[in-house]
C-alpha cells in the first residue's frame, strides 16, 4: 500500500463502516421481514474455514417467545444487556461444532475457527443492516445456558452471540475514538516494543 486515503475519497462502503454504531435504544416499530432476510442472505455470503459454513441463525420475532428469551437471558449479572429486549427482533448466532475444519483447527492450530467464521458472517449482517437503515448490537453478555434452554437448541450447536435488530431510537453523532493507522499497522513484520 503506497498511498493513504484522504477524507475526500470516502467511498459509499466506508460511509457504512463509519456510520455503524452499537445501538442500545430501539423503537418498537416492526422490521420488514424482507430486510431481515436480506441481512441473513448477506451472512450466507461470508467466507468460512474450509467452506464449512458452520453458522446457524435463529430469528426471534414472536413477541411472546422474545419476552421469554430476553427475560431468561438478561437476568442477574446479565441484566445490563436487557436493553436488547426492546428491539423487535433478536437474532441468535450459533455454530455447528461437528465440522472437521473446526475440530482440526482447534486441535492443530489452537484456533477455534467457528468463532472466526461466525464473526465474519455476523459482521456481514451488521453491515447489511446498516445499509438498510437498521440498528444492531453485537452481544456476548447473556446467559448462554438459558438461551439454549428457552430455544431448545441441540448440543451440536454452540450459542456464540445474540444481536438485537431494529430501528434506533437515536443514533450517536460522534464517532468513538479509534487508534490511528500508524498505531495498529506495520508492514513486513512487527515492531518490538
Amino acid at each position: 500500500m503506497t498511498e493513504e486515503r484522504t477524507g475526500s475519497e470516502v467511498t459509499a462502503f466506508q460511509k457504512i463502516l463509519r456510520g455503524r454504531r452499537s445501538i442500545r435504544r430501539y423503537l418498537p416499530a416492526p422490521v420488514d421481514p424482507e430486510k431481515i432476510r436480506a441481512c441473513l442472505e448477506a451472512a450466507l455470503l461470508a467466507p468460512s474455514a474450509h467452506n464449512a459454513q458452520p453458522w446457524r441463525f435463529v430469528v426471534v420475532d414472536d413477541p411472546e417467545l422474545k419476552r421469554r428469551l430476553t427475560a431468561a437471558a438478561f437476568t442477574g449479572i446479565y441484566s445490563g444487556s436487557k436493553f436488547a429486549a426492546l428491539a423487535p427482533v433478536i437474532l441468535v448466532l450459533l455454530a455447528r461444532l461437528d465440522r472437521v475444519a473446526d475440530r482440526l483447527g482447534s486441535k492443530l492450530q489452537g484456533v477455534p475457527f467457528h468463532f472466526l467464521d461466525i464473526g465474519i458472517a455476523g459482521e456481514h449482517i451488521v453491515l447489511q443492516a446498516e445499509e438498510l437503515g437498521l440498528a444492531t448490537c453485537w452481544m456476548g453478555w447473556f446467559n448462554y445456558r438459558k438461551v439454549r434452554k428457552v430455544l431448545g437448541i441441540p448440543r451440536k450447536y454452540k450459542v456464540v452471540a445474540m444481536m438485537p435488530i431494529g430501528y434506533a431510537e437515536k443514533r450517536p453523532n460522534r464517532e468513538p475514538p479509534r487508534k490511528t493507522f500508524e498505531e495498529v499497522v506495520t508492514f513486513n513484520g512487527v515492531e518490538r516494543e
